[in-house]
């Protein structure tokens, strides 16, 4: 059996985005536009924190399944491909974390 993977996740959002509103979660995120995607996604980064900061595993790892799946509807609502996100990454790990920050405020 093979592991599922973020680029799976992606796959399942794309099919999800395509059907109707009625049957899928993705899809009324989606009909509700990149605002209220954004703001679900803040949501669920604070409750990550929250998760973080009591020193609970159990819920971290959920709230950060809620947090990746919500920054993967948030990237299809506005039309970016998790392949861009990951030649970001790419390119990025080129060079020391130290060495890309400088680089970023230098641009």
């Amino acid at each position: 059996m093979s592991r599922f993977t973020i680029q799976d996740l992606a796959a399942t959002i794309d099919a999800r985005a395509a059907s109707g509103g009625e049957a899928s979660y993705t899809r009324k995120l989606l009909d509700k536009g990149p605002d209220h995607v954004a703001k679900k996604l803040g949501e669920e980064a604070v409750e990550t924190v929250i998760a973080a900061v009591e020193d609970n595993r159990a819920n971290l790892i959920a709230e950060s399944a809620d947090l990746i799946f919500h920054l993967l509807v948030l990237l299809k609502s506005r039309n970016i491909k998790l392949s861009d996100v990951e030649d970001e990454l790419s390119k990025r790990t080129q060079m020391s974390g130290l060495e890309e920050k400088a680089a970023r405020k230098r641009e």
